[in-house]
């Protein structure tokens, strides 16, 4: 060690506050670092094992390979794991409806390939042996041809051949160029239904079917498929083009992607580092601040020193080696505390969301800490980085200063009289002591600026972390569905009937305790301007009462009790709106433009008048030949009612300023129908206690109801609780965040403030010995807490809302246009109260410490 670190050493110790206060900050900065990568790395292998649960624990598949393929594999110092799938071949799809997959393509899994590659079943039940099959739902919901659990099916088992050569399912398939081989007839009971396994490509010409291999079944020469995992994900692709020989393959990109290893996801991967990066790079930028300023104040403290050492010869050089072998050895303390706090933080809050993200998520997979040792290094390095940075640029301004000037300290201060002048209010005001405050700030503003940036930067990190937070609440909370119902069956193909026939059969289905199905017709009416109310007239621009005006209305067709219910409810007449040319129920209001949820009195009517006879003719596809657009007359009574909820149709995207929802009987549908109306959507709703057990339930009903139509199934209540659960996981996340980034502050400011009081002790003595009285010292401090407190909130609190401002402008451009901008005022009356709360409180312990001091010692001492 030699004589320049033993003086650095020196330093550290007689500063002992200052230096504590840094290392804390230093471990603040690397506990941050650590968390965010720690989580970072946490999270991708949480996704990374849902996605090999969900889409298989493989890396590339060899479609169609021969035995001595996989033999060889088997073999392969590269694989850390693999599993063989038989294929037995294909069967044509008797009464099949999508021409580019004519084929079933039959697949023999052995209890390892059962646990490589998820099964998730629909219903039933696994196949035992290879006499039992499960049949994929895509046979019926693409290929329209439905079995049901029980069915036996006989399969004429053959290969597809073009010409000499056997194709697989990984070429689609050609009409005309080739030909199915017919092999074996086998016989299947089908035992289950279940999902398209992951492998199965879009572009596949059979959809899958799979048995149990028997341990006595003889294997062809070249009817297999090889699933790997390597044991070096990111050499995949080199693997594959080294290894397949001609042999087709895929990839399980599904799972790649969140190792880093997906070429085709470079996009993700990007945006996933890049984020990461804006993080560290926020928090690195605080730290420095902070860090910086801790050792720019002490080289200030310090420049007579450096001047008495530059005038026995030692070099720039060696100082600013001085003052970063200070900054290692902060580090050296600070950052394993740090590390060791980051990785502690992350391993006390995983748990506490590990079941908030299996609801959301991957129900069968725990979130858990992963520790990673590349990560870690990279998060001391950017901590190390950070320290020397902050420590090297006020090391090299002050060894540019000449020795003379270091020695003399005039560099201090170098200020005329005029400049220091005061208002003579400020004096009448408050008195000697605050003149006396505001001619010190004058005097050296680098020190007094270095204080308020440190105030502002608080301040805005404070605040713009908590507006980000409550932007993420908005936009979070706008995604919760409020509906009168918990669980919807949505479809366009199915017929009147056979929807009212699904409902009879699906209410009582597990959990279901109220049900109703729905049907709705886009129509248009025209109407005068002198029927609708002013405050419409100024959203759609109208600006005479003779003008007509083109509405939009949506009729909604509800199961005849519901309606009937409505009546009861609105205390009318059954014989006056039940039943052919009846009056019908509508709601006709303006939208509000607020986003929280509103009671159905609280909007106001478009029309003047309660009751109207309208016109209304249906919206007719432009590409429809067939169908005609007839007017009908209706009555309608508009009264204010919540109705019930339209059924989810992901294709409607209309910007009305105003809903005009038109009620009817489902009996009154045909009359509709009649007059050329198109369904948009129809479909069964239910209200359950334990939706999640309900869908499952309907789920196996309408699997064995043979429906060959599209359809949806929404659960609003799973919605609703992934949506809790994500505000949750963002609440935790966030304000960990914030209490680091605030202690990082507060540490800022109290290492500033303390370390400037210091630097004033000779100053301050010389006004105690001339007669300056205990009260009025405090009352001169207390003064300048509040020009402290003062210029940072003036300058604080504007910058900080323009950048709540530009946080909200941000997320409402990237999709989350339904959040409105909110002056986060709980969040500035904190930092106003903190502000000065804390600066009372670092002044007082600086000047208290002063105190306890002698006078003339304080007087003769000279800084060293």
């Amino acid at each position: 060690m030699n004589v320049f670190h033993k003086i650095a050493l020196q330093g550290l110790k007689r500063s002992r506050a200052r230096t504590i206060v840094t290392i804390i900050g230093v471990m603040l900065s690397a506990a941050m670092i650590t968390a965010v990568a720690t989580l970072g790395v946490s999270l991708l292998d949480y996704m990374a094992r849902g996605a090999a649960y969900k889409y298989g624990d493989w890396h590339i598949a060899f479609l169609d390979v021969e035995s001595s393929f996989a033999d060889e594999q088997f073999h392969n110092e590269e694989i850390k794991n693999m599993t063989v799938l038989q294929n037995i071949g294909y069967a044509l799809l008797e009464g099949g409806k999508n021409p580019d997959r004519p084929y079933l393509f039959i697949a023999g899994y052995n209890d390892e390939t059962f646990n490589m590659l998820p099964v998730t079943l629909l219903s039933g039940r696994m196949p035992k042996n290879s006499n039992e099959i499960l049949v994929s739902g895509g046979v019926a919901s693409n290929g329209g041809v439905s079995y049901v659990v029980g069915d036996k099916i006989s399969l004429v088992v053959g290969k597809r051949k073009a010409g000499e050569k056997e194709l697989g399912q990984h070429t689609p398939y050609s009409s005309g160029k080739e030909r199915l081989v017919p092999i074996e007839e086998k016989i299947y009971t089908v035992t289950g239904i279940c999902k398209s396994p992951a492998f199965e490509e879009r572009l596949s010409p059979g959809y899958t079917l799979i048995t149990k291999i028997d341990s006595q079944d003889k294997v062809d020469k070249a009817n297999l498929s090889l699933f790997v995992k390597l044991q070096n994900p990111h050499k995949t692709r080199t693997y594959a083009e080294k290894t397949a020989k001609g042999n087709a393959y895929i990839f399980n990109d599904n799972v790649l992607r969140f190792i880093g290893a997906s070429s085709e996801d470079k996009i993700f991967t990007m945006l996933l580092y890049s984020v990461g990066a804006i993080v560290i790079a926020i928090i690195m930028i605080g730290s420095v601040f902070l860090i910086y300023n801790a050792f720019n104040i002490s080289l200030n403290e310090r420049t007579h020193q450096f001047g008495i050492l530059m005038s026995v010869g030692a070099t720039k050089k060696q100082l600013q080696n001085l003052v970063l072998f200070e900054g290692f050895c902060i580090a050296l303390a600070g950052i394993p505390l740090g590390v060791f706090a980051g990785i502690s933080i992350i391993g006390t809050v995983l748990p506490l969301v590990s079941k908030n993200f299996r609801n959301i998520m991957y129900d069968s997979v725990s979130l858990k800490l992963v520790i990673s040792v590349p990560v870690l290094i990279l998060a001391v390095i950017a901590s190390l980085i950070t320290i020397l940075v902050s420590a090297y640029i006020p090391a090299r301004r002050a060894c540019s200063i000449p020795v003379m000037e270091c020695i003399r300290q005039t560099n201090e201060v170098k200020i005329e009289a005029k400049n220091v002048k005061t208002s003579k209010i400020i004096q009448y005001i408050y008195g000697l002591e605050g003149t006396l405050a505001l001619k010190n700030f004058k005097r050296n503003k680098k020190r007094y600026r270095s204080t308020v940036l440190s105030l502002i930067l608080s301040i805005v990190l404070f605040i713009s972390v908590n507006s980000f937070v409550t932007d993420l609440k908005q936009a979070s909370e706008q995604a919760v569905v409020y509906t009168n119902y918990d669980i919807s069956f949505t479809t366009k193909d199915m017929k009147d009937s056979e929807i009212i026939t699904l409902f009879d059969k699906l209410k009582n289905a597990d959990g279901v305790y109220e049900g109703s199905y729905q049907a709705t017709m886009t129509y248009y009416c025209t109407v005068p301007a002198s029927s609708l109310a002013k405050d419409l007239w100024e959203e759609l621009g109208l600006k005479n009462s003779d003008e007509t005006i083109k509405l939009v209305a949506d009729v909604q067709f509800l199961k005849d009790s519901v309606y009937m219910d409505y009546i009861k409810e609105l205390g009318l007449s059954k014989d006056e709106y039940m039943g052919h040319n009846s009056k019908l129920l509508a709601v006709a209001k303006m939208y509000i433009n607020s986003k929280r949820v509103h009671e159905v009195d609280e909007f106001k009517d478009i029309f003047t008048n309660s009751e109207m006879n309208i016109s209304i003719v249906p919206e007719i596809s432009e590409t429809s030949v067939t169908q005609t657009a007839q007017n009908k007359d209706i009555s309608i009574t508009l009264a204010s009612y919540e109705p019930l909820d339209m059924l989810p149709d992901l294709e409607r995207n209309r910007q009305e300023p105003y809903i005009f929802i038109i009620n009817a009987p489902y009996s009154l549908k045909a009359e509709f129908d009649a007059s050329g109306g198109q369904t948009d959507i129809k479909g069964i709703t239910f209200c359950s206690k334990q939706s999640a057990q309900s869908v499952s339930a309907i789920e196996k009903i309408i699997t064995g109801e043979s429906i060959i139509a599209s359809y949806n199934i929404y659960n609003t209540n799973k919605l609703m609780e992934e949506n809790t659960n994500m505000i949750f996981i963002a609440n935790v996340f966030s304000y960990i965040f914030i209490v680091m980034i605030s202690m990082v502050a507060i540490a800022n400011v109290f290492n500033t403030i303390s370390t400037n009081i210091k630097l004033r002790r000779r100053e301050l003595a010389m006004l105690r010995s001339v007669g300056m009285l205990d009260r009025d010292f405090n009352k001169m401090m207390r003064f300048e807490c509040i020009l402290y407190g003062i210029k940072a909130l003036l300058f604080g609190l504007p910058f900080s809302i323009i950048i709540s401002w530009i946080i909200y402008k941000g997320m409402y451009t990237g999709g989350a246009d339904e959040i409105d901008f909110v002056i986060p005022w709980a969040s500035i009356v904190i930092s106003v109260f903190s502000v000065l709360f804390i600066i009372f409180v670092t002044m007082m312990y600086a000047v208290n410490k002063i105190k306890k001091e002698n006078i003339i010692d304080a007087l003769r001492d000279d800084m060293e």
